[in-house]
């Protein structure tokens, strides 16, 4: 019984691509300091679409932004793969995260004076590296933008300017894609596109994605789904669907405390 534990659990080492290990992050000093993460642990498998949901003030995208070295941690561990983030230098961290990490932002952050097709190779021009060009054909053809690659971001729709940015994420062939609220500015016929693109990812390429979302629709396209309140992994849900997620969410009071009356 112990020698199968033991293979088990180092499987699971092997294969988590984002790991979140006692993550403390406070902001401010003395009276005025804030806690934001107040020691979040968690693994996110290789290929697995992962959202990250909870109140406003939850920690939510400070841990995204620790996850994804944006930001330092104050304590704990972050790795990426097999690699540790915690105590890495500037240039170890920049290059890890041209090299290991994809961002969909938001804002969809791409140069208005480049077409569609520089846009979503800039990280690898600014490495010094060409594109794979039968990767690159995949992935602009999994997005749609066959026939939009010389058109600049103005001529783009919002949806199609958030396809290039996915598309831009995933050009390096990263260990894994965070997303912070990448459909926040997009019509829902838009965002579904953009979400059916990142599960694709998933089921066809084998990507890991964690997505920060404030929407149960968007997160019901996740294959799990991690609660925080008050900077604590609180709850976690497999195969969710809009209406699980909404009424998980409805267990917060107007604070973004967890209401604990035995029914959470």
């Amino acid at each position: 019984m112990s020698t199968a534990a033991v293979p088990a659990a180092e499987t699971a080492v092997e294969t988590a691509a984002v790991r979140a290990v006692d993550v403390r992050k406070s902001y401010g000093k003395a009276e005025t300091a804030v806690t934001a993460l107040a020691g979040v642990s968690f693994d996110v498998p290789r290929g697995q679409y992962c959202a990250v949901m909870g109140p406003s003030g939850s920690g939510k995208s400070t841990l995204m932004h620790c996850l994804a070295g944006l930001d330092r941690v104050d304590s704990g561990d972050v790795q990426i793969g097999d690699v540790s983030i915690v105590g890495m230098n500037d240039k170890a961290l920049t290059a890890l995260r041209r090299d290991r990490v994809g961002f969909v932002f938001q804002q969809y952050n791409l140069l208005p004076t480049l077409t569609a097709e520089e846009n979503i190779t800039l990280p690898l021009a600014i490495a010094g590296r060409k594109p794979d060009a039968a990767w690159l054909h995949e992935v602009v053809t999994a997005v749609g933008l066959g026939d939009r690659l010389s058109h600049r971001p103005a001529e783009l729709s919002g949806g199609q300017q958030q396809r290039v940015a996915c598309a831009r994420a995933l050009v390096t062939r990263p260990d894994v894609v965070f997303a912070d609220e990448p459909t926040g500015n997009l019509d829902s016929r838009a965002g579904a596109e953009v979400l059916g693109f990142l599960a694709r990812c998933v089921e066809e390429f084998g990507q890991t994605i964690v997505m920060v979302t404030h929407d149960p629709v968007a997160a019901s396209h996740a294959d799990r789904v991690v609660f925080l309140a008050d900077g604590l992994v609180v709850d976690e849900m497999a195969d969710p669907t809009p209406e699980h997620v909404l009424d998980r969410m409805k267990q917060f009071d107007v604070a973004g405390h967890l209401i604990t009356d035995g029914t959470a």
